[in-house]
């Protein structure tokens, strides 16, 4: 469903999404506006972990309108509720033409920790707008007691370094970036995402199609059936996919870390999504 220009009053919180915290963000405030409608505060919708914090004692947010936008890479998404727009908006002009037109009070970057223009185009409207930014980062990874892990600054990187690790990796650093381990003939690949990657890709290569969240069990089957020695993945953080390192760190098969890339300085972040809905009712509500 697409979203339509500006409505009136209330808040209009547009979500770049394409994240589970994203979605479940989305979930969130689409239940706050029920509950608002009924004198029933936004914190209430945070789930348990903010419902274990006790009473609220500030009155309800006004009415909020959730506009979510994805970018298009995913063939088949998981719509969250609430209004949806696919497609790119053109750059951060584009952005903020789009902010302004559709009365956006509150844009919060939700997107992977990987899709780094984006929320550098968010903040760039974010300031030309004027309307409030939040980040909503979820953690990255660090390893543990047993691990091996090795870590590299970019896909270009990592792909010069697999070699030394291993000769059947596993990679789960997604379609779009296969293109940097193409070179590498002599290794062979197990691919997964959730839609089929395109050329250039390597050689040696079977393509495991399928969508998180993935279990322990899952994963420990995974690396012996195909005899995985190294597993290459980016730190996109969350428990979805977490179980891999587990799996990993069990059989003694060194991880390949791909590090995040730098995000904008000076944007209000938050760690989960009870810290985003605490962020957007305290800062901009009142």
């Amino acid at each position: 469903m697409s979203a339509e220009p500006a409505r009136a009053a209330g808040r209009h919180i547009l979500i770049l999404g394409g994240t589970t915290e994203a979605r479940r963000l989305a979930e969130a405030l689409a239940g706050a506006e029920a509950l608002a409608g009924a004198g029933a505060g936004a914190e209430a919708l945070a789930g348990a972990e903010v419902r274990r914090r006790g009473p609220v004692s500030p009155p309800g947010p006004p009415a909020v309108r959730v506009t979510t936008s994805l970018a298009g890479r995913v063939a088949a998404p998981v719509l969250p509720p609430g209004e949806t727009r696919i497609g790119g908006f053109g750059g951060p002009a584009g952005l903020a033409r789009w902010i302004a037109d559709h009365g956006v009070t509150d844009l919060v970057d939700a997107t992977h920790p990987f899709a780094e223009r984006m929320s550098f185009n968010a903040a760039e409207a974010a300031a030309r707008t004027g309307v409030p930014l939040l980040a909503l980062r979820r953690p990255g990874w660090t390893p543990g007691r047993g691990d091996a892990w090795t870590f590299a600054d970019s896909l270009a990187d990592a792909a010069a370094v697999l070699p030394g690790l291993g000769s059947r990796a596993f990679l789960t650093t997604g379609r779009m970036g296969l293109h940097a381990f193409a070179h590498l003939t002599d290794t062979w690949f197990l691919v997964r995402s959730v839609d089929p990657p395109a050329a250039p890709a390597p050689p040696r290569l079977e393509v495991l199609l399928d969508r998180g969240p993935f279990t322990l069990e899952g994963e420990r089957e995974l690396l012996a059936r195909h005899r995985i020695d190294v597993l290459v993945t980016k730190d996109s953080g969350g428990a979805a996919t977490a179980p891999k390192l587990a799996a990993a760190r069990e059989a003694g098969v060194p991880v390949l870390v791909v590090r995040r890339p730098p995000v904008p300085e000076g944007v209000a972040e938050a760690d989960s999504v009870a810290g985003a809905l605490r962020r957007l009712r305290y800062d901009h509500a009142h």
